[in-house]
């Protein structure tokens, strides 16, 4: 009897074991989005890379703090996806919201930003990165954005989905759109992932 639970003892720390190392095993293939090797700055000032964030399906939108006009709907937009998601699979989710104006969105003011929005929570991230590198990411997102004034910018209004592996899956422009397309992206990446 103590043999059976000193195995089933070891078998349960082996389990535990190879889940919480089973993210470091995914494999980037080319096209992964963790190809990139920016560093970024968090809400909390740490410093990350793309790479990072590996092992969790990504939803991702370009935004600034100061934006009166597109942003606070893609944000409401990024707060509905994650309300739809189920609560049992939201560990395996993370929301990045990437500032395009690196100059003003310090860590400082995207923590603020996330509490001022209830978006404090484990599975949000903000990003702020530099002038290149929200270029370089932005290309990648096919993000569009242009700087009209010292704080105001016009930009595409883009929600990607990106696989564990950091590969895009699933696309979806608009505003204030029926994110259902987006949701179901989400929903069958973590079913095909997890």
């Amino acid at each position: 009897m103590k043999r059976i639970m000193i195995v089933g003892l070891f078998w349960m720390i082996f389990i535990s074991c190879r889940q919480q190392h089973a993210n470091e095993h995914i494999t980037a293939p080319a096209e992964s989005i963790f190809q990139l090797n920016s560093v970024w700055k968090t809400e909390e000032n740490k410093e990350i890379v793309l790479s990072d964030l590996k092992g969790s399906v990504l939803v991702v939108v370009m935004i600034y703090t100061s934006c009166k006009a597109a942003c606070p709907r893609l944000v409401a937009d990024m707060k509905n996806i994650e309300k739809q998601l189920p609560r049992n699979k939201i560990q395996h989710v993370q929301m990045v919201l990437v500032s395009i104006d690196p100059e003003n969105d310090t860590p400082e003011k995207l923590k603020a930003f996330a509490k001022e929005n209830q978006m404090d929570g484990r599975q949000w991230t903000f990003l702020q990165g530099n002038i290149e590198t929200v270029q370089e990411l932005a290309n990648v997102l096919s993000v569009k954005y242009k700087q009209i004034a010292p704080m105001d910018f016009s930009h595409s209004n883009i929600i990607s989905v990106f696989s564990p592996d950091g590969t895009l899956v699933s696309q979806q422009e608009g505003l204030g759109v029926n994110n259902k397309i987006t949701v179901d992206a989400i929903i069958q990446t973590l079913k095909k992932y997890k």
